[in-house]
């Protein structure tokens, strides 16, 4: 043991694997505070446009009850104006914080069930206005001696309290990976397989790239957006998308080394599913790609459905990843051939490959990327032929000329 702590290769492993400790702990550091931090600029932004809007909406009740000989058609006019803007919970009440009847004509954006008898629809409404007063302190309307005759109780709406949430949902699963992390590197240091582990921790860290990434893109789509209700919830919908994708992730990568449950399932539809996804993100990697398909319904394959997305995943990564032209083009495509077989066919216009390099192409940490682990295509390969009892291979690949990935799986033809 002395003598391995002399060798200067031993010694810059261990402070390798320290040094990748530490960049994926910056790298959770950083995550987590840029999330926040913008997250809660833009609540911030959201609650200030509500309130300004709510103040408003006081504001002509103010108006309206200090000049009782103003134009009546006005004050209406304005009401209904300023409602459709309106899309937080209000309420308003008496000087005593009584609600207003009828219910509905005094409050807006207020979920009460209009089967429940008056007393308890009452009771529900009470209750609501005092967690909106726990929460900002309502709005006096007074009259012209200055007492308050009306109270306006409003509390965020449900866009701003899906926001104030989604960093700790990002906290959580970031932090989960981070221990992924931490617990692989700590095995690497008593494993021989310490290759595979430190390319698996890393791969961790580049799946959760993408859709880590896309988040931070929606966010800032969000706050220029901000004074567009639709637009934001679209965004909202986006990041909700990525979300659910990290939970994917997290899945996947819990099925690697077990024996995974499998179904039997519509391959062309997960193909879809999986472009449809990787359409959306293809412009965050700064490239103009066109991804073609032509899939063959009803072929049925029994397979672990988020494995087999994750080898569809690696291989149109890949191709993107390959293609240095300006008009890039990705074809995906299924066939059934006369024995049997289902054949998924990933062609790309990307710069191809050597001889050696399809050689070595599945080989566990092989990559002619300057950034990237190599544990893409050994993953793959491993779900295909291990996991699905299939093959894959590079069919077709020069360098200049593309390149041409084979799938082939048994199959189950619907009728």
């Amino acid at each position: 043991m002395a003598h391995r702590l002399h060798q200067p290769g031993f010694i810059q492993r261990i402070l390798g694997k320290w040094r990748l400790k530490a960049l994926l702990a910056t790298f959770a550091f950083a995550m987590i505070s840029g999330v926040l931090l913008y997250t809660n600029m833009l609540v911030k932004e959201l609650i200030e446009r509500e309130l300004n809007t709510v103040q408003f909406y006081a504001g002509i009740y103010d108006y309206y009850i200090k000049k009782p000989n103003s134009d009546p058609e006005n004050f209406v006019f304005l009401v209904y104006s300023v409602t459709p803007t309106i899309s937080f919970p209000l309420i308003l009440t008496d000087e005593k914080n009584q609600p207003n009847l009828p219910l509905q004509e005094y409050s807006l954006n207020v979920d009460i069930d209009s089967t429940l008898p008056p007393e308890k629809q009452m009771k529900r409404m009470r209750e609501l206005v005092y967690e909106m007063g726990q929460t900002y302190k309502p709005i006096d309307i007074r009259d012209n001696n200055g007492v308050v005759i009306q109270r306006i109780f409003y509390t965020n709406s449900a866009l701003i309290r899906k926001l104030q949430l989604l960093p700790y949902v990002e906290i959580i699963i970031v932090g989960a990976f981070v221990l992924i992390g931490y617990v692989a590197f700590s095995y690497v240091r008593r494993n021989e397989e310490s290759n595979i582990w430190v390319g698996m921790a890393k791969e961790a860290a580049h799946q959760l790239g993408t859709p880590l990434s896309s988040i931070l893109a929606w966010i800032e789509i969000m706050r220029l957006n901000s004074h567009d209700p639709q637009s934001v919830e679209e965004t909202l919908s986006e990041m909700e998308d990525d979300v659910t994708r990290l939970n994917t992730i997290a899945n996947r990568f819990s099925k690697i080394g077990n024996d995974p449950e499998k179904s039997n399932e519509d391959i062309s539809i997960i193909i879809e599913n999986v472009c449809s996804y990787f359409e959306r993100r293809v412009p965050h990697l700064g490239k103009k790609i066109t991804l073609k398909r032509d899939l063959k319904q009803g072929i049925t394959v029994s397979v672990n459905k988020e494995l087999f997305e994750w080898v569809i995943e690696n291989l149109l990564k890949n191709a993107v990843q390959a293609i240095e032209v300006k008009n890039g083009e990705i074809d995906i495509n299924t066939r059934i051939s006369t024995r049997g077989k289902v054949f998924i066919i990933v062609t790309d216009n990307g710069k191809g490959m050597t001889k050696q390099v399809r050689r070595q192409i599945f080989d566990p940490g092989f990559t002619t990327k300057k950034r990237g682990w190599g544990l893409g295509l050994s993953l793959s390969k491993r779900i295909i032929e291990e996991y699905h009892e299939g093959k894959i291979y590079v069919k077709d690949s020069a360098p200049g000329k593309g390149t041409t990935f084979y799938i082939e799986l048994p199959t189950k033809i619907t009728t």
